[in-house]
């Protein structure tokens, strides 16, 4: 499975064994002092809600102080996003000890700020977060002062950008995002929506009222940008039957239009210019850069971690593989998002490709992180091999993975030809209750013929296409088996599943194991 990097989101990866979802106080709660809850809260409730609502959309004004992303309000005594306030409350909870696997001078930004959770620290100590701040209640006038000068400053800069900003269609302009996934409550996150993309910070109503995780319907998968959309529930949403890959015309056997048109043309320049998106977005989506990954290739986990990872119980173990899926998941679905005409597609049909395909893309990136001479996937800071996740009680399953992302390897693909293989892949217009198949038909062809493209472009042999038509059959059947293995698994621990599994992770799969247990019933 592959690995994320160390991200502050699990507690596991402190040394910490996987804990359920923590409470957090609500975004901007820890500014208002206690002293400000009138004693008649009835006459002052709403005057109250008003003047924080201001204060708070005052004060987002100002970028997070640790790493640029849009702020939620004061956290800790120092203006953070949500998800820089839930890093540091998780690491002064654990009392976590971190290293950096660098000369401890990480550059944090909204890109690289889960890469590093030792500098990413000592930047939240360094502007002044601590944990005693949220004690301290309401500011003095000397810092209302100097927070108002900052927010006119950031307004004043604001009003001078809007004339001369570009287009927000121009991707090679847009700003990086790198994808947030802390484990919080549904009412603190709304499940694991997607919050790097400012305008979907805000937890709609229908999240809100949706309580806790119990009944598997209180969590939603957030993707459009818009700042009123509601939180899209996708536990209705059907698993897709496996796919007869029998013989037919084309690249793909599913890649044909419906309506009998021939595939659109597309000039070499339009071509190079897909190649290029969909490159530039593989590339700022990736949880590892390959060449920081090259210096630890070859160092395996030592026997001593090995066995400790093997004795582990193993509802611990698939907690917390379950957490690095959905880590993975969460940075392929910032990748989606990227995707030229992605967006413009129907939530339904975003959610549907996002449902289906987003593990196969999970497994294809996998083969990054994968050393082929010693058969180890990056896992947890070194290279592990099958051993390691014999607590799982699937090897089968592991062993597939494993021989995947071995194959997969084999064909040597370029970070761009990866890249328009997996935008392919999750752009796959068979997927069962598509509404507008013929619009994914049309991204997917596009996408295909990018993708040929650059093949013949870098001189690789007509094989390499046939070679991929089988391992998108191996993708589907990889996901297939993990389905039974988890709904096996939570056939015999179901209180480990709906209480301490991620819950992006169940939203994700859950409609599978609905499904099962019906059958079983």
């Amino acid at each position: 499975m592959e690995s994320s990097p160390r991200d502050p989101s699990d507690p596991s990866q402190s040394g910490s064994e996987p804990a359920a979802p923590l409470a957090e106080t609500p975004a901007g709660e820890e500014q208002q002092a206690p002293a400000s809850r009138a004693s008649n809260p009835d006459s002052s409730k709403g005057s109250t809600a008003a003047v924080k609502k201001t204060h708070s959309s005052q004060i987002e004004i100002i970028p997070c102080k640790i790493c640029g992303d849009k702020s939620s309000g004061i956290h800790y005594g120092v203006i953070t996003c949500e998800g820089c306030k839930g890093f540091f409350r998780r690491s002064q909870q654990s009392n976590a000890t971190y290293s950096c696997p660098r000369q401890k001078t990480c550059v944090i930004d909204r890109t690289s700020r889960n890469r590093c959770q030792h500098c990413r620290l000592q930047k939240c100590l360094a502007v002044g977060m601590s944990r005693d701040a949220v004690k301290f209640g309401r500011m003095s006038k000397k810092q209302r002062d100097s927070l108002y000068a900052e927010v006119q400053k950031h307004r004043l800069q604001q009003q001078q950008q809007q004339g001369s900003v570009l287009s927000s269609s121009s991707l090679d302009d847009a700003e990086p995002l790198s994808p947030q996934y802390g484990l919080a409550s549904s009412a603190e996150l709304g499940g694991y929506a997607e919050q790097d993309s400012p305008e979907a910070a805000s937890l709609s109503s229908k999240q809100a009222d949706s309580g806790g995780e119990g009944g598997g319907g209180g969590f939603y998968l957030d993707i459009q940008p818009s700042p009123d959309q509601s939180g899209l529930d996708i536990n209705g949403i059907k698993p897709e039957p496996l796919c007869d890959y029998g013989s037919s015309n084309g690249f793909f056997p599913y890649c044909s239009f419906s309506n009998g048109e021939a595939s659109p043309t597309a000039s070499m320049a339009e071509l190079d210019h897909l190649a290029h998106v969909v490159s530039k977005s593989h590339h700022e989506t990736c949880q590892y850069l390959k060449e920081e990954l090259q210096p630890t290739r070859g160092e395996r986990l030592p026997q001593a971690e090995v066995d400790g990872y093997q004795r582990k119980p193993r509802e611990l173990m698939w907690q917390l593989c379950a957490v690095k899926i959905t880590e993975a998941i969460q940075y392929v679905v910032e990748f989606a998002k990227r995707i030229d005409g992605f967006m413009e597609l129907s939530q339904n049909d975003q959610i549907v490709l996002l449902k289906a395909g987003s593990l196969e893309v999970v497994f294809i990136r996998m083969c990054r992180l994968f050393d082929e001479q010693n058969n180890a996937v990056y896992f947890d800071g070194k290279f592990a091999g099958p051993d390691v996740f014999k607590a799982l009680g699937c090897d089968d399953l592991i062993a597939s993975v494993f021989d995947f992302a071995k194959s997969l390897c084999s064909l040597q693909l370029t970070e761009e030809e990866l890249a328009l293989f997996s935008a392919f892949v999750l752009l796959s217009a068979d997927r069962s209750w598509l509404q507008d198949k013929l619009q994914v038909e049309k991204l997917q062809q596009k996408t295909q013929s990018a993708l040929q493209h650059v093949l013949q472009k870098n001189q690789r042999d007509d094989g390499v296409l046939s070679e991929l038509r089988c391992r998108v059959s191996a993708l589907r059947s990889l996901c297939s088996r993990h389905t039974e293995k988890l709904s096996a698994f939570r056939a015999v621990h179901p209180d480990i599943v709906r209480m301490h599994f991620p819950p992006l992770y169940k939203e994700l799969f859950g409609a599978d194991l609905e499904l099962a247990v019906q059958t079983d019933d």
